[in-house]
């Protein structure tokens, strides 16, 4: 049994860190991105944009999908369509493509992001033991060696196609280890959470508001960390994904450990305790300024964030399916629409006030 467990528990977490890695890939990318195609940063926002609205309106899509393939086969066919997109970003001519393969990004995000935690919730009830803070630990390991690797392959060439040629085949490798031990059925997990939704309780909407603001924070940091060193630290390129690196170097660590710290503390304290030291930390490096009380305070907003999602998944879960499927979409559109509102507020101002808005996302 605890054989099982963990074989389905290494590929669940296969899918947490090809999301991850696929995200993180081309956000890291972003500055070259913009380069390339001769963008604003109002059109860098746009762009992004696109994404958070394949995720809107990706929830009747992705409760259709998951009711006629269930999560294990609509898990692997999002891996296989990201995989493409990915590549489709290194050869786009313009930004009216650009915007059309990032709209479809959205769509797929949205529904590996239902089917890989609701396989996560599966597991966890099948064999009653708590791993979903371990498996985003997979998602922010993903983001980490993506940077890693965006900052190795910068040293050595601007080349965006071989950058994500690289990068999907990570991803082929990732999906297919994945799809060794997933689970086959989502019935477990249906089995023992609470009754079906049609209209979001109270709870769930607050559920759904919260998982909002943070994955604000967690897609702000991804998509807008690089142009942050570069335009307001004037760090040099080969810095640059460090950004990225350090938020999610220390949401991993954290996610490692949070189990424990979940099952020591309780959901809300944790909760709560990690978002006023992410707000307060990125506040502080934000006035102060210069390299490294910058990535210090980056490095604050991965370790305080790190448990909210885990924490939100498990207690959407416990409300049924659909609010899990909810909940996960309003995660995504949160990841993926935040950003661009940053990017609104960071053309009307300076980036710098759009981290600071990064920073009330967190305490909100």
């Amino acid at each position: 049994m605890r054989d099982e467990f963990r074989r389905s528990q290494l590929s669940i977490a296969a899918l947490f860190g090809f999301l991850g890695f696929q995200y993180s890939t081309w956000a890291a990318r972003i500055p070259m991105l913009k380069s390339s195609l001769d963008l604003s940063n109002a059109q860098v926002g746009l762009l992004l944009l696109a994404t958070g609205i394949g995720a809107a309106i990706a929830f009747p899509i992705v409760t259709f999908l998951m009711r006629r393939l269930g999560s294990r086969r609509l898990a692997l066919v999002a891996c296989l369509g990201l995989t493409l997109v990915l590549l489709a970003l290194a050869v786009v001519p313009n930004q009216p493509v650009a915007l059309a393969v990032m709209l479809l990004d959205g769509v797929l995000v949205a529904c590996l992001n239902v089917a890989m935690n609701a396989q996560g919730t599966a597991l966890e009830v099948k064999y009653e033991r708590n791993t979903m803070a371990k498996l985003h630990a997979a998602f922010s390991g993903g983001i980490f060696t993506a940077a890693l690797l965006a900052s190795a392959v910068t040293a050595a060439t601007t080349n965006l196609l071989t950058h994500f040629t690289i990068g999907a085949a990570i991803l082929a490798a990732l999906a297919a280890f994945a799809s060794r031990a997933l689970l086959p059925t989502d019935l477990p997990a249906t089995e023992k959470v609470k009754g079906k939704l049609t209209i979001p309780s109270r709870t769930i909407a607050w559920l759904a508001v919260a998982m909002v603001f943070v994955t604000v924070v967690e897609g702000a940091m991804n998509d807008w960390s690089a142009l942050y060193l570069k335009e307001i630290i004037g760090a040099p390129p080969a810095v640059l994904p460090l950004g990225i690196a350090v938020v999610s170097a220390t949401m991993l660590l954290t996610r490692l450990f949070a189990d424990s710290r979940r099952a020591a503390w309780g959901d809300r304290q944790v909760v709560l305790a990690g978002a006023t030291i992410a707000g307060t930390a990125l506040a502080a490096a934000l006035l102060i300024g210069g390299l490294i009380p910058t990535l210090i305070g980056f490095a604050c907003v991965g370790l305080g964030m790190a448990a909210a999602t885990p924490c939100l998944y498990a207690a959407a879960a416990k409300q049924g399916p659909n609010a899990l499927t909810l909940v996960a979409t309003m995660g995504t559109l949160g990841l993926l629409a935040g950003p661009p509102a940053i990017g609104a507020l960071t053309n009307a101002t300076t980036l710098l006030y759009g981290m600071a808005a990064v920073a009330l996302s967190a305490l909100l």
